[in-house]
């Protein structure tokens, strides 16, 4: 079992964690909503997380969108329609360098918040969907992007269909819908391809995603986890992390090395 390591003590292994990178053939992350805590995101199931405050269920459940979409859009609003506010974190930046460094092969997110995007990364899974489009349910080939359904979401209304005007549905999976299958066969192929997985800001939990990391392991990869919970697989870890921030602020100075 990987140790945990807080602080200093972080920072002093993130050297050893950044020759794992190094060596890694291919090196693929899995993220949740931990690392977007550090951009001001408030997570979903913390204990200060947004499902205390909201009736998750019904606001995001393709049932009720379909009876009354003012649910979501007016549940949702507050933080979904303000990402674009939203800095990356230096986990969000520092996965895109190393992409753009040839290290990392793809990032798998359960984060709907465009925020890796932002932070540099190009091979982006999102296999809960993103809010990045929106479309009818009724009219094939109607599509708005992020930026304006968002300007009209914050000025009060909802975006609609301008062939039959009905409201526009983001697509983030709803319950009642399944995962993108393009990106979960995406998604599980690079776990299977990686040989090392970084498992970031999720306490593995919410399947599929949580078994990722499982595929990985049957391949004979390894996985490194930095999460500030327990996970189901810490014993399995080949490193151990609690704190995300003293970690990457130190592979950020690691890279910086190579020029």
């Amino acid at each position: 079992m990987g140790a945990g390591f807080r602080g200093d003590a972080a920072t002093q292994n993130a050297a050893g964690l950044f020759s794992r990178i190094r060596e890694a053939r291919h090196l693929v992350a899995l993220t949740g909503a931990g690392i977007s805590t550090l951009s001001g995101i408030r997570d979903f199931r913390g204990k200060d997380g947004l499902y205390n405050e909201m009736d998750a269920e019904k606001i995001f459940s393709l049932d009720y969108f379909e009876r009354d979409p003012s649910l979501y859009y007016t549940g949702a609003g507050s933080f979904i329609y303000n990402i674009d506010e939203k800095e990356p974190s230096v986990v969000h930046s520092v996965l895109g360098e190393l992409e753009g460094r040839g290290f990392l092969k793809a990032v798998i997110t359960q984060n709907i918040d465009l925020l890796h995007q932002k932070g540099g990364s190009k091979k982006v899974i999102e296999i809960h969907g993103s809010p990045a489009m929106h479309y009818c349910l009724r009219c094939p080939g109607i599509r708005v992007g992020f930026g304006d359904a968002a300007k009209i979401v914050r000025s009060g209304e909802m975006p609609r269909c301008p062939q039959c005007g009905r409201v526009l549905k983001p697509a983030i999976t709803f319950f009642g819908e399944r995962l993108p299958a393009k990106a979960l066969r995406e998604a599980t192929g690079e776990a299977q391809n990686a040989d090392l997985m970084l498992v970031l800001g999720t306490s593995l939990t919410v399947y599929p995603a949580a078994s990722m990391p499982e595929h990985t392991l049957r391949r004979g990869g390894q996985i490194v986890i930095v999460n500030n919970m327990p996970t189901p697989l810490d014993s399995h870890a080949a490193m151990r992390f609690d704190e995300l921030a003293p970690v990457f602020e130190e592979l950020r100075n690691c890279l910086s090395t190579l020029g």
